[in-house]
């Protein structure tokens, strides 16, 4: 029941408790009521609006940053991810496999302040071995949203 209630709200969190409780073929209380204990124990960590900045005229820099560390004795990557999550500008950090071993998404109002918070805050942390810096350029789809919808081409095809 909790999967399929999960299931529902994470592509819709703004969705009826009674549209819900019908497509789950539940009672509506039993459905709150569930909502509130997954929530009261951290499985619902929160409810997020999902907005294409593109669409809107703030500019906004959006970067994810491959970071190389020495994970602490007893503390393994914990520590320094926490860190590293801790910085306001920081969207999230995940722990990776591959070259890398954290993956953190960023977002800054330009470039360059971008840069200067890999430069300064991020390097400089004293278990940080290294860093590649990726700037997203556009994004397609997000959290399982597709933003752009695919351009159909209208044009007549030419043989000769």
């Amino acid at each position: 029941m909790r999967e399929r209630i999960l299931t529902f709200i994470e592509k819709n969190s703004r969705i009826d408790l009674k549209e819900l409780a019908v497509l789950l073929g539940m009672n509506e209380a039993d459905v709150a009521n569930e909502l509130e204990v997954m929530e009261k124990e951290g499985i619902i960590c929160g409810y997020h609006t999902l907005i294409d900045w593109d669409k809107v005229t703030s500019e906004r820099v959006n970067a994810l940053i491959e970071v190389r560390v020495t994970p602490q004795r007893g503390k393994g990557f914990d520590s320094i991810a926490e860190r590293i999550y801790k910085y306001p500008e920081v969207e999230a950090t995940y722990l990776i496999s591959g070259g890398y071993d954290l993956l953190v998404s960023l977002e800054g109002k330009t470039l360059k302040e971008v840069s200067t918070f890999v430069t300064e805050k991020l390097s400089t942390l004293e278990s940080v071995l290294s860093t590649s810096t990726h700037f997203v350029l556009k994004k397609y789809k997000d959290h399982g949203t597709i933003l752009h919808e695919k351009y159909d081409d209208e044009r007549i095809i030419m043989t000769p």
